[in-house]
């Protein structure tokens, strides 16, 4: 059955080629949604370069027909402008005036089976109040916390085949996973999946691998200490095997986890051992770019150059950076302008730069180490910007945990992070691992509530 969907203008903003997405069905936009886009197409950022993109979209399909009587889609579908609906009447405590209710209108007055679809969960709750169907734009949306892939696994071998582990490794149909009964059964796996390999007649013995192929190897970099840092647990064993690996083998790194799981922490050991322990050229420079919620559309009005706007949204950076450069915990901070001073002098020779995420898109990025800290916060067409500008020869390394969102309209289910890990499962080009809760490092507290809270 032909089904007709009113677009909000959330759903563009965030996915601007949202109306090809509804298959042979109606697409409406109300002008109330027209007169958004207005409004938003000169913000700075995200937000106006998708409002940009949607209003061009909307050009071109103006061009091929009358937007007020319908268009055809690419899929079958059409789409049309709908005016107001002035007289359709609404609860005394919705007043026209407002932009929202004005979509509501719209809906209550077409006719056949009409579907709401809409970012804003509000927006939602009102249309179910007075009867229309409102739905969240589910496309680009990936599975739930607990089905989303982790980039590691468990598994178990017999005992016989860990003599020759190192040289040979295992066979992957070697390999199998238990159930509560204990019954077996042969794990899928996936391309560049961490394996924790146990075996199955000694609970002492146990190897970190990868899935190569039809095989199960060994860690490359198992014994490194990139910057004198030692790893502490298996997800940090695997987050430092997916760094250390050269740009052409592993140009994309996904890395999630909660705070204090030393993400940004290792990534940037990585990138120092790299550029100062062992500089072998493979690097020109680290670029570190931080996402915010509220930054696309406040840095063109905060005072002083790029580099002024950004460095509060960078100090989580500046604190990491200071572990590393001075690894004696007990004589840090004893002299704050000696440690300063150094920190100075690596942005100052420019092995390090920050960078407004918003400012990164459009450029080809060369031979660079790039860390997207927090990438909870992007949406997945940033993500895809981001992505696919990866020049040769550089290493793009996403970091943030699902679950601490603070973009509005995003979730653990729609965020560019996700998505990314996602659509990248099985890539040979991309290599990820989710670091658990019992693997927070930064102290005994924060363990303890990573666990509790």
């Amino acid at each position: 059955m032909i089904k007709t969907y009113v677009v909000d203008t959330n759903v563009l903003i965030q996915a601007p080629y949202a109306i090809n997405c509804f298959e042979d069905n109606r697409v409406v936009l109300p002008v109330a949604v027209l007169e958004e886009l207005d409004h938003l197409k000169k913000a700075e950022g995200e937000t106006g370069a998708n409002a940009r993109k949607a209003i061009r979209l909307l050009e071109q399909l103006r061009h091929q027909g009358d937007l007020l009587t319908g268009v055809k889609l690419e899929h079958g579908g059409t789409i049309r402008i709908e005016k107001n609906f002035v007289d359709v009447v609404l609860p005394p405590d919705l007043p026209d005036d407002k932009m929202d209710n004005r979509i509501l209108k719209v809906c209550r007055g077409l006719e056949g089976e009409v579907v709401l679809v809409t970012k804003d969960i509000l927006l939602r709750i009102k249309a179910q109040i007075i009867g229309i169907r409102a739905e969240d734009f589910t496309t680009e949306q990936v599975s739930g916390r607990e089905e989303q892939y982790t980039g590691r696994i468990e598994v178990f071998a017999p005992e016989e085949n860990f003599k020759d582990f190192k040289k040979k490794g295992i066979s992957a149909d070697r390999v199998y996973i238990t159930d509560e009964s204990g019954a077996k059964s042969s794990p899928k796996l996936f391309e560049n999946q961490f394996v924790i390999l146990k075996a199955d007649q000694s609970t002492r013995k146990t190897v970190l691998g990868r899935v190569n192929g039809d095989k199960i190897i060994p860690l490359d970099y198992q014994k490194s200490r990139p910057y004198g840092v030692v790893p502490r647990n298996a997800g940090q064993y695997f987050a430092q095997e997916a760094l250390m690996q050269p740009a052409e083998i592993a140009p994309l790194v996904i890395i999630k986890g909660m705070a204090g799981t030393a993400k940004t922490f290792y990534s940037l050991a990585v990138g120092l051992e790299k550029l100062l322990n062992n500089p072998t050229g493979e690097y020109r420079r680290i670029i570190v770019s931080r996402p915010n919620a509220q930054f696309d559309s406040d840095i063109g009005f905060l005072p002083g150059d790029e580099q002024e706007k950004i460095s509060p949204l960078m100090r989580p950076v500046i604190d990491n950076l200071e572990q590393l450069i001075d690894s004696n915990e007990e004589k840090r901070y004893e002299n704050e302008d000696e440690l300063s001073g150094k920190i100075e002098e690596i942005f100052a020779r420019g092995l390090i730069k920050t960078e407004a995420l918003t400012f990164i898109r459009g450029r080809s990025i060369i031979q660079t180490y790039l860390i997207i800290d927090e990438a909870q916060n992007m949406t997945p067409n940033q993500v895809k910007g981001i992505i696919t500008r990866a020049g040769k020869g550089t290493k793009i390394i996403l970091l943030g945990d699902p679950n601490q969102i603070d973009r509005p309209f995003l979730d653990e289910r729609t965020n560019g992070l996700s998505y990314a890990a996602e659509h990248m499962k099985g890539s040979s080009l991309c290599w990820q691992i989710t670091l658990q809760a019992e693997e927070c490092e930064r102290s005994v507290l924060a363990m303890d509530a990573v666990k509790r809270l």
